[in-house]
């Protein structure tokens, strides 16, 4: 989990551990899990969630972390971009 103050916004990065700083692809898509932006504080998927309520901009991506976003309400599930099998979720809080 890395957690950014930019500005007036609090940007959360969440990945799950196994995936964070691998590459996907699928089809014109590719998206790498950059450690530079993902990478901070290693936490359990709870207290990663808790930190949604408080962070204005969330970019997340893997299996564990998204679906515990959408039991907790934050994510709809057709919000969710599936590349090459793992889920991928944005929160913009205006």
């Amino acid at each position: 989990m890395n957690l950014k103050k930019i500005g007036n916004n609090v940007l959360l990065a969440i990945c799950d551990c196994e995936i964070l700083g691998k590459t996907l692809r699928e089809g014109k898509i590719v998206f790498v899990i950059k450690e530079e932006f993902y990478k901070g504080a290693k936490v359990s998927l709870d207290e990663a969630v808790d930190m949604i309520q408080n962070s204005t901009i969330v970019n997340m991506v893997g299996k564990n972390i998204v679906q515990k976003a959408v039991e907790k309400g934050y994510v709809h599930p057709e919000a969710i971009l599936n590349i090459k099998g793992v889920p991928h979720a944005q929160i913009v809080k205006i």
